[in-house]
């Protein structure tokens, strides 16, 4: 039972230890793709930590889940895990409490994409009847217009979907000068062909599901600044990053956002201030580099699981 054991310290260690190490770290703000990659990899690295933990504590409190897994097994490998005839109560505990929080995440991300996509029809729905389909029209090649609003309140979204549409209110047409709508639709496709939607949703579904839990906390609200600096250095390279930061500032001016008093949108200014900075991207070796270190994050509870196994072996 100590592989297990040492795979649930594992986990839990990297879970407290991750977020700050990288909350210290300058360069994610430089790279926040590269920063994106970096986070999934250790929240993958906790979740496969769990599940092979669970796996093996099954197998050593039940005989039946022990045939399975190791059918295939040479002599000996059963041995090398010590397992034991049954691994007692401490085994079964713990893999019945690792595969509720296994059935529990898929639950909370199950429920967040439902309800994202009851979100998403029902802003549709709306949309249809606050811009109606012009005469002679066709339905399936509307998703790819840019969808203007009669608003008072200067406002640009993405929705997402099959079909997805810019929607830009008349306000927002008024504060946008130049090519800084083109950016607002280049930062707002960013995201769409990034697919930060599912990294949002299963970011919602852990910190949702275990609030507990730092890594999963962290990770959803890094999930958030980071997608929309990822996006915004999309549209920079498009249009430049002054463009971008003054169509931020035309948006979001009226919102309070850049005032001295605490914002609930303090992402925005922070972002305008970054673009404003420009500071040097790291180089093509270091973002190399940092990906390739990342990548082998996941492998080491792989290599934790395997090691008796392949001892036994060799």
């Amino acid at each position: 039972m100590m592989v297990p054991a040492a795979l649930l310290l594992l986990g839990a260690l990297t879970a407290v230890l991750a977020p700050r190490l990288l909350a210290r770290a300058e360069w994610p703000e430089r790279e926040p793709v590269v920063a994106l990659w970096v986070w999934q990899c250790v929240v993958g690295a906790v979740l496969l930590c769990f599940a092979l933990s669970m796996v093996l504590s099954a197998a050593a409190a039940w005989l039946a889940v022990r045939g399975r897994l190791f059918a295939a097994a040479p002599h000996g490998v059963v041995d090398a895990y010590a397992l034991g005839p049954t691994g007692g109560p401490w085994a079964v505990g713990t893999a019945l409490a690792l595969a509720g929080g296994g059935l529990w995440t898929g639950a909370r991300l199950t429920r967040e994409v439902l309800r994202a996509r009851a979100r998403r029809r029902t802003q549709g729905a709306e949309l249809l009847v606050r811009a109606p389909l012009l005469p002679g029209e066709d339905p399936a090649g509307a998703g790819a217009r840019l969808v203007v609003l009669e608003g008072t309140r200067p406002d640009a979204w993405w929705l997402p979907g099959a079909a997805p549409q810019l929607v830009v209110t008349t306000a927002a047409l008024g504060r946008l000068k130049g090519s800084q709508l083109d950016a607002v639709l280049a930062h707002e496709q960013g995201h769409a062909e990034a697919r930060h939607d599912w990294l949002l949703h299963c970011s919602r579904a852990l910190a949702g599901g275990f609030p507990q839990v730092p890594v999963f906390a962290a990770f959803e609200a890094e999930m958030h600044r980071l997608v929309e600096l990822a996006a915004d250095d999309v549209a920079s390279r498009r249009f430049g990053r002054l463009t971008i930061a003054l169509a931020l500032v035309g948006l979001n001016e009226d919102r309070g956002v850049f005032g001295p008093y605490p914002s609930p949108q303090p992402h925005v200014s922070e972002r305008v201030r970054r673009l404003l900075s420009a500071a040097p991207r790291l180089s093509a070796a270091r973002r190399l580099l940092l990906t390739a270190l990342a990548t082998l994050v996941p492998a080491v509870p792989l290599v934790v699981a395997l090691m008796p196994g392949l001892s036994a072996i060799t």
